[in-house]
């Protein structure tokens, strides 16, 4: 019986109709689900004026969807881990498009607290199932280049909620957003039932469904030969247990442990800034478009930041890259809440925030799915954006709070100029802890 490496297949050969089919719906699907979790930020005004919520009661109202992220981060991304990438892509998918459309239908403060973290499961199940397919349908010479990209699908469906918005408020009001929001995934989901294939290690790895994992390969390398094949992952045996708690087992605490850190920080600044920015530009007296296309900076500037961080990635590794966006993060965000600043400033501030910050997570997401072998990629990655959740609900709640006892927007965002330097030096200490270390599938050279 012929053995087969699928790693070593898709490693050698060249990057084919399959894979960007499976680039492009990991895309859209992550352009959705980054443009759903934004969207309450952009429309935080408008909808609290109508349903006469006050600014202390919008910050827990910021924080559903991040909790609902959470727990759906960590769950599915456990079950995916067990039954496969598909089939919870899909599920999600459909699940929080549904929950999207309700939203809009909520007409009280408690409602919409249920709907966002009811549908923040599925938004949860999303970035780290999309990224674990992407990286085992990637070649090892460009990888973490493509993760990057395709990761940018998130932050560029969060720019795209700041344009949405801005366009459709002032015409139909804060609920057309959401059903934009729900309608699209919709259309996606049956696009990936149609064309969306399964993880091709995750098949060996398991031992199931050879026939279906033979066509794939062929179309990856049709010149083949997968007649009575076996299908293998080399220094990757399949072992039992509960994966949340095997990313802290075989040498791989201390690097978890920093992972979780990092994405602690860099969530908690990402949902601040994209919860908080809108109200507090509008409180300067900004109509609420230019607030929205301000608030978008965060978004565009990540878009932009992880096309142009995976190539310096590349070339010097994940340390140097990611300490240098902590320190520039923290000088831009501290200057973001300043009475002086003029609007063009504050735009571009706002953007470079945007690009150290959120094209910044584009790059820990790529080191988490370096860093884990296959049967707990997702569960990897999906554990530290649901520990990062866990900044994402304190930030907002947080500053709603600091507002209520008389905290002006500079001191807020001065506060929040400290996660990102926090986040800095737990890189540093990776470099310290874990060094080069990744799995066998990973790009050594940047994993550093």
């Amino acid at each position: 019986m012929t053995k087969v490496d699928v790693t070593a297949v898709i490693d050698e050969s060249r990057i084919g109709a399959l894979q960007i089919s499976t680039y492009l719906l990991c895309f859209a699907c992550l352009l959705m689900d980054g443009f759903d979790v934004q969207s309450l930020g952009y429309v935080a005004p408008a909808l609290s004026a109508e349903l006469h919520i006050s600014r202390v009661q919008l910050g827990p109202v910021l924080s559903a969807a991040p909790l609902g992220v959470l727990i759906g981060s960590i769950l599915c991304s456990m079950l995916a881990d067990k039954i496969g990438r598909r089939p919870v892509l899909i599920a999600t998918t459909l699940f929080y498009a549904l929950l999207t459309w309700l939203t809009a239908r909520a007409y009280s403060l408690e409602e919409l607290r249920i709907v966002r973290v009811i549908g923040g499961i599925g938004m949860g199940a999303i970035m780290p199932n999309a990224m674990a397919l992407v990286g085992e349908y990637s070649p090892r010479r460009s990888r973490v280049t493509i993760m990057m990209i395709v990761s940018n699908g998130f932050t560029a469906g969060a720019a795209l909620g700041g344009f949405v918005a801005a366009w459709l408020l002032p015409r139909f009001g804060w609920r057309s957003v959401f059903y934009f929001g729900a309608v699209v995934p919709l259309v996606i989901a049956v696009w990936m039932i149609v064309l969306l294939p399964e993880s091709l290690q995750f098949l060996a790895l398991q031992g199931k469904r050879a026939e279906q994992l033979g066509r794939w390969l062929k179309r990856i390398r049709p010149t083949l030969d997968v007649r009575g094949a076996q299908y293998v992952i080399p220094d990757e045996p399949k072992k039992g247990g509960v994966t949340f708690f095997r990313l802290l087992h075989d040498g791989r605490a201390a690097g978890t442990l920093l992972l979780w850190t990092v994405n602690f920080m860099n969530l908690l600044n990402l949902y601040f800034l994209q919860g908080w920015l809108t109200t507090v530009v509008t409180d300067a007296g900004y109509p609420q478009t230019t607030a929205a296309m301000v608030a978008s900076m965060v978004q565009v500037g990540g878009t932009i930041g992880a096309f142009t961080l995976g190539w310096f990635v590349h070339k010097w590794g994940f340390v140097p890259v990611l300490v240098t966006c902590g320190v520039l993060a923290s000088i831009n965000i501290a200057m973001i809440g300043q009475s002086w600043i003029p609007l063009a400033l504050l735009t571009t501030v706002v953007f470079i925030a945007g690009v150290c910050v959120t094209g910044g997570q584009a790059a820990i997401n790529a080191l988490a799915a370096t860093y884990y072998p296959t049967e707990l990629r997702s569960t990897g990655i999906g554990a530290g954006l649901g520990v990062g959740r866990m900044g994402a609900i304190i930030g907002p709640t947080l500053a709603s709070i600091l507002l209520g006892h008389g905290w002006s927007a500079g001191d807020l965002f001065l506060a929040a100029a400290v996660p990102p330097l926090i986040a800095a030096a737990a890189m540093i200490a990776w470099k310290f802890v874990v060094g080069t270390r990744t799995t066998a599938e990973a790009e050594a050279p940047v994993a550093g």
